[in-house]
């Protein structure tokens, strides 16, 4: 359906661009100095992990580098890649494993390398580009001849994430159509595995780890048909809609996640939402929208962008937590038995591994992806994909074209588009417009447009356009007879008042000390609260220098709410119940001021619409 432009043509603007700086300079631009997995991986020839951590860190160091012109983060992508490559076998192996262990060793990485070899080749031009490519078609063709053989089946990881390797085959293909590309796909398909044997297993959760209910393979999982369609020549059914369906029903949250602490754990808003699973649920967003076309797509990558990713890490982005709560009144770690299902007592503390160190790796390229998928190509022009403040530079039929996109969405509903063309040229712009919008505007005149706005016509000089909506704050029903608030792709939370308690310690080696340390979040504010009215008043701010700033918002909501009877849950002291013992209100209402869920650490998410007493 689109296409994706050079990655080079695309560059963040605005509160975006700052969002992926606040990255650099936190945990995503310095593991490399700091995280022995990084700086000493059996990758680059050190004696420290030598699996998913490094090709996780690279997936989005490459692309954050490159967005920001970064020369010294680009200068060490490129250096990791060089000793990546050099110590590659003469037969294309790529892995830092023994040649008599490769049978032994999950595949998962092969898979997870290509696809970074693939993103490194898209930014790089020269004798980097044909070196990249060249190993990456090695790699491949030595997994094809492995598997071909014999000498390597599929287990564990790589077994349940099999479509994975269809992305950098994929590019492989798009450039270079050999026959073994397609028969190596079909040997992953033959051996990888079905989920869609396993769907009943979602609907009732179990304090057991599998990999067939693991969130974030659940995550990965949706986009298999897509990604597979052309290369093993089977049609797009739209079956990952109805996975999705399903999983939302039996596991869906409020910011448009699933939980998955590590496994899937059912709809109570108490339970945990693994970091990857949102970074994972964005890219195959990313994926879908752009194989498929269809917005809704789109309109899920907004939600858990602009609330699930950034509530799970700190404003400054040196710490995050392996698990998010969508109620989450306490960060504090459990001092007997877990809450979570499948994961540590310490989960949900905000850190520098909070608890295994795939999320350490792997959340990094969430924001960089997002920023790459705001522009995409359609068969003659330009689609405008996501609302967010970036310019595209590139040629239509020739002729240099800019697109810039100035924007404070998703915190206001307006955006300016300008384009600029060195000559006439004719093309078509498509902008999506989010599903929610209502009174729209184009240059201050009705646009009768339903959810998109096309403009084909000759180009020339610059123009400008001016897109408004309109959008009121107002309640979604949630299970258990709750509600949150929404504004327009924004979920609301009643934030609590937050103390911070550092810890420095070491662990195995791995130091924790500021600014990569661990914090505890301790609760200092009631949360026990209902809505008294489902009337809310939007409250535009100047915020701060932090997009999604736990202290100063740029967009809140007034809103009345009322005390109600609500306890711990079940042998706990610091997490809320699903839900609250009576709907019946215990004060009279209260002025409060309800924060994006993204910028509320603590938050009341979930509540009742309670019941005054007569």
């Amino acid at each position: 359906m689109y296409r994706h432009f050079n990655y080079n043509e695309i560059k963040p603007q605005g509160w975006l661009k700052r969002q992926l700086e606040i990255q650099a300079q936190g945990l995503s631009g310095n593991l490399d100095k700091i995280w022995p997995d990084v700086r000493d991986s059996a990758w680059i020839g050190g004696e420290r992990e030598g699996w998913e951590r490094v090709p996780y860190w690279l997936d989005g160091f490459i692309p954050l580098g490159c967005l920001l012109d970064d020369k010294d983060m680009q200068a060490r992508a490129d250096k990791y890649i060089d000793a990546i490559l050099e110590r590659q076998k003469p037969d294309g192996w790529i892995c830092p494993c023994a040649d008599d262990a490769r049978a032994e060793y999950d595949v998962w990485a092969v898979f997870l390398i290509g696809k970074v070899l693939a993103l490194y080749c898209e930014f790089t031009h020269g004798m980097r580009h044909t070196r990249a490519f060249d190993g990456l078609r090695r790699a491949m063709k030595c997994l094809y001849e492995e598997m071909k053989s014999g000498k390597i089946t599929l287990f564990r990881w790589g077994k349940f994430r099999w479509f994975e390797c269809m992305i950098p085959l994929s590019y492989l293909y798009d450039r270079e159509p050999e026959e073994w590309i397609r028969d190596l796909a079909q040997l992953l398909k033959e051996q990888g595995e079905d989920y869609n044997a396993h769907t009943e297993a979602w609907k009732r959760p179990l304090n057991k780890w599998t990999f067939e209910t693991h969130a974030v393979n659940l995550c990965m999982m949706l986009k298999y048909e897509a990604v597979t369609a052309k290369l093993l020549g089977t049609p797009d059914t739209g079956r990952a809609e109805e996975l999705w369906k399903l999983l939302e029903t039996y596991n869906g949250t409020a910011v448009g996640t699933f939980t998955g602490d590590e496994c899937l754990s059912g709809i109570a808003n108490n339970r945990g939402t693994e970091l990857c699973s949102v970074a994972e649920l964005m890219y195959t967003c990313e994926i879908l929208y752009e194989l498929t076309g269809k917005r809704i797509w789109a309109e899920r990558l907004e939600k858990a962008a602009f609330n699930a990713l950034p509530a799970t890490i700190s404003d400054d982005m040196w710490s995050h937590q392996y698990d998010q709560m969508v109620n989450q009144i306490a960060c504090m770690k459990f001092p007997g038995k877990t809450f979570f299902r499948t994961n540590g007592a310490g989960a949900h503390l905000f850190g520098l591994e909070p608890h295994f160190g795939c999320c350490t790796a792997n959340f990094n390229q969430a924001y960089p992806k997002l920023a790459l998928n705001t522009f995409l190509r359609t068969a003659r022009g330009i689609h405008v994909a996501l609302l967010l403040p970036a310019t595209l530079t590139t040629k239509i039929n020739g002729v240099g074209v800019s697109v810039s996109v100035e924007t404070d969405y998703p915190f206001r509903f307006s955006a300016r588009l300008t384009v600029k063309t060195d000559a006439p040229v004719r093309f078509p712009l498509k902008l999506r417009i989010p599903a929610f919008a209502k009174n729209v505007t184009v240059n201050g005149l009705p646009h009768a447009g339903r959810g998109t706005l096309s403009i084909d016509k000759l180009w020339a000089g610059e123009e400008t356009i001016e897109l408004c909506f309109t959008d009121t704050p107002h309640t979604v029903n949630r299970p258990f007879g709750l509600k949150t608030v929404e504004y327009g792709p924004l979920v609301f939370s009643l934030p609590i008042e937050t103390e911070y308690r550092m810890h420095e310690y070491e662990r195995n080696g791995v130091e924790r000390k500021f600014p990569y340390c661990d914090y505890e979040l301790i609760p200092h504010s009631e949360w026990r609260y209902g809505f008294a009215s489902d009337d809310f008043e939007v409250v535009e701010r100047q915020g701060d220098e932090i997009p999604f700033s736990s202290k100063q918002p740029r967009l809140v909501l007034k809103a009345k709410l009322s005390r109600v009877d609500w306890d711990y849950a079940e042998g706990y002291t610091t997490v809320a119940d699903k839900t609250p013992r009576s709907r019946t209100a215990l004060s009279a209402p209260v002025d409060a001021e309800l924060y994006p869920y993204g910028c509320a650490k603590l938050r009341m998410t979930e509540m009742p619409m309670v019941k005054q007493k007569k």
